[in-house]
Order: C-alpha cells, then sequence, then structure tokens
C-alpha cells in the first residue's frame, strides 16, 4: 500500500504561481511513475504531468512551458510548479504514483485561479 497527500492548493490570482506538494508513505520502494492530474467541473479528469524514477518528464500540451514537474526520491516527494496560472487552469488537482502494477492516488486538493 501507499498513501499519498497532496498540499499546497489555493485561490490564485491569473498569472500566479502555485506550487503543489505530494508525500507519499508505505511501501514506496516499488513506486515507479509519479504525476499529475486534474479534474475540472463538467470535465474529464486529464493529465497534467509526470515523471519517472529516473526523472524523465511528459506534460500536457495545455501547460508546457509554464508548469514543472519535480521529483525528490529521497525524500518521496513529487512538486508541480505551476506559473503563468489561467482561470482554465482551476482544478482538483490530484497525485499519483504507479507501484506494484496498481495506480495510487491522493485525496485531491483545490487549485482556483481567479480575479
Amino acid at each position: 500500500q501507499v498513501q499519498l497527500v497532496e498540499s499546497g492548493g489555493d485561490l490564485v490570482q491569473p498569472g500566479g504561481s502555485l506550487r503543489l506538494s505530494c508525500a507519499a508513505t508505505g511501501s514506496i520502494s516499488g513506486i515507479t511513475l509519479m504525476g499529475w492530474y486534474r479534474q475540472a467541473p463538467g470535465k474529464q479528469r486529464e493529465m497534467v504531468a509526470t515523471i519517472t524514477r529516473e526523472g524523465s518528464t511528459n506534460y500536457a500540451d495545455s501547460v508546457k512551458g509554464r508548469f514543472t514537474i519535480s521529483r525528490d526520491n529521497a525524500k518521496n516527494m513529487v512538486s508541480l510548479q505551476m506559473n503563468s496560472l489561467k482561470p482554465e487552469d482551476t482544478a482538483v488537482y490530484a497525485c499519483f504514483a504507479d507501484a506494484y502494477w496498481r495506480k495510487y492516488w491522493g485525496q485531491g486538493t483545490q487549485v482556483t485561479v481567479s480575479s
């Protein structure tokens, strides 16, 4: 079992920045891929960014150049630095970790971009 706890969600103005963090505990030695998904009201969940244990990253086209995912394997944490935020980035952001042939999820954290 892997437990994930996110932090950092908040209300921010358009153009602002926010940093999300996700801490993993439990059977962490089996974690391979980590990352973030988001889901806005009335929309499907979408992948935001992923990062492998070796540091290879992948981003949704909508966030490329604005968001940066990073990972600290020693601390078992993954972070998402979000810059130049737009109202359309408003969503619940959830951290995930792939481990032991299944996907584990955090509880999600709300990001609201509004003036």
